[in-house]
């Protein structure tokens, strides 16, 4: 019997969408306001979804205290009050909210053990959210 746990957690984080491989123009016609020079920040939601057969003796797929231990420490202290554009993952990548997503997917997938990753969704805004599987 497989069963599904999602659990949301939230952190505030600022960045600037800007591509040094794109000129001033076209930065500013593809990001828009997202590109000011001095950034902007999010009140982000990030849900994240694991699965795995319940355990006959706990009820459960997982303990939600190793899952909110991890989340805590391996993502919130990672990326809660930070300018993602100083963060050596996105030295190199636009820190659009896609790539954060998946980013945290990759520190997920890559530390949790205690039940199988589904997806990690991250919500930007009320109307702006993303979700990666792997």
């Amino acid at each position: 019997m497989k069963a599904h746990l999602s659990r949301r957690y939230l952190f505030s984080a600022s960045h600037r969408l800007h591509s040094e491989a794109m000129s001033p123009e076209e930065n500013q016609s593809t990001y828009g306001k997202c590109n000011n020079p001095y950034g902007h920040g999010h009140n982000y939601t990030v849900e994240v979804t694991v699965s795995g057969p319940v355990d006959e003796n706990t009820g459960m797929v997982c303990n939600l205290t190793d899952l909110d231990g991890f989340i805590k420490r391996e993502v919130l202290a990672r990326y809660g009050h930070e300018n993602l554009n100083m963060l050596p993952e996105f030295a190199q990548e636009v820190p659009t909210t896609e790539n954060l997503c998946i980013q945290i997917y990759e520190i997920v997938h890559r530390g949790f053990h205690f039940a199988h990753l589904e997806r990690v969704r991250l919500e930007e805004t009320m109307m702006n959210s993303f979700e990666y599987a792997g």
